[in-house]
């Protein structure tokens, strides 16, 4: 069983940066595509990004690509969301989680998501 923390959420003003981080326990962390979602206040949640088990394939919402990569640390058992040219309407409560399945990803569909962590603010000023 995986389970998931994230931290590195904070108050950043337009056009700043942030690295978010998602610190797994569980010894097959490195065998399961990892994503970052968000959720807005009044709005459901969306997909921000998504990583391969390995890391050899990634993906962007369309809302942030160019503005944000995703990568892991299956030695660390960590990923990473790096976030910059932060606009007001990137601020959400940012989650990370993991993978349904063994193997596979990234994945865009929380469907495909099976452990969730409980979220780290990010709040945008302008």
């Amino acid at each position: 069983q995986v389970q998931l923390v994230e931290s590195g959420g904070g108050l950043v003003q337009a056009g700043g940066s942030l690295r978010l981080s998602c610190a797994a326990s569980g010894r097959t962390f490195s065998t399961y595509a990892m994503g970052w979602f968000r959720q807005a206040p009044g709005k459901e949640r969306e997909y921000v990004a998504g990583i391969s088990w390995n890391g050899g394939s990634t993906s962007y919402a369309d809302s942030v690509k160019g503005r944000v990569t995703i990568s892991r640390d299956n030695f660390k058992n960590t990923v990473t969301l790096q976030m910059s040219s932060l606009k007001p309407e990137d601020t959400a409560v940012y989650y990370c989680a993991a993978g349904r399945q063994r193997f596979g990803g990234p994945y865009i569909s929380e469907d495909q998501y099976a452990i969730w962590g409980q979220g780290t603010q990010v709040t945008v000023s302008s």
